[in-house]
């Protein structure tokens, strides 16, 4: 329900045909895809944990943190998402006119045929209207030429704080877990800075396996979790079969000296 590109119906049909054991659907800043994943998880079998993604700003850098097990009607996480939502628009706009200063016009209005609620327009609706009209062959080249920073399409937002996100999550009864780490480009002393305040705001976990993770990135984050007492996630990040690295049910397991977050969350997890 925002930056995907399958219903939550469909996901639940891929996750279970792929082998998917126990399944999240973690949408941006958004929960309306909750109920209509949990239905279709039941109607297959297939194990169902809530979730949800937050974008955080830290230190100038968009980091994005999981919710596990959340009450998708918590008044607390619902009115802190509706409120980061309200900025997303005009910085659409704001992108669009910088694409507009280098030649590519129409891209407001092209990205907004990706997204159904306007709300939630990202870089990610603009990549693949880019790649609609052939300005660039994928949306990694996208992201590449015009939607970093530096670049004609890039507009910073300053998203939640960690330690609202973290608190939204936690009074929604769920979990916290710092996405996709080796993502972000800090320095040694900025990720021990993200990884102290997070522990310190009541944070959990942290995805070790990812599909945006490499097999380097799988020892060093194994180390983190160790390091900082956290419980080890695993996710595959999937957002669009033609667009996606990694497939649902195609990430290899945890290291085995880890402790998985879905054994702190088994009370949470819909049964089949």
């Amino acid at each position: 329900m925002s930056d995907g590109t399958l219903a939550p119906e469909v996901l639940a049909q891929r996750a279970k045909a792929n082998g998917v054991e126990l399944w999240s659907l973690t949408d941006h800043d958004e929960l309306s895809g909750q109920a209509p994943a949990a239905a279709a998880a039941r109607a297959l079998g297939l194990p169902y944990l809530s979730g949800v993604e937050v974008s955080v700003s830290f230190i100038g850098t968009t980091v994005h943190i999981v919710g596990l097990g959340v009450d998708p009607g918590h008044p607390a996480l619902a009115q802190g998402l509706a409120g980061m939502r309200e900025g997303r628009l005009g910085r659409a706009q704001q992108m669009a006119d910088g694409l507009a200063r280098v030649g590519i016009r129409g891209a407001f209005d092209g990205a907004l045929r990706y997204v159904g609620n306007p709300e939630l327009v990202s870089r990610t609706h603009f990549a693949r209207f880019l790649v609609e009209t052939g300005v660039c062959r994928d949306t990694h080249e996208v992201f590449r030429r015009y939607l970093v920073e530096g670049k004609p399409g890039y507009v910073p937002h300053q998203w939640a704080a960690l330690g609202d996100a973290v608190r939204w999550i936690r009074e929604a009864g769920g979990l916290a877990v710092i996405a996709h780490p080796g993502r972000y480009k800090f320095t040694p002393t900025e990720e021990y800075a993200l990884f102290s305040e997070f522990r310190g705001h009541g944070g959990q976990g942290v995805e070790v396996v990812t599909g945006s993770h490499g097999s380097a990135d799988f020892v060093k984050y194994a180390d983190t979790a160790l390091e900082f007492g956290l419980y080890a996630s695993r996710g595959s990040d999937f957002h669009s079969p033609e667009e996606s690295r990694t497939d649902l049910g195609a990430l290899p397991v945890l290291p085995g000296r880890l402790t998985p977050v879905w054994e702190a969350l088994a009370d949470r997890i819909q049964p089949a």
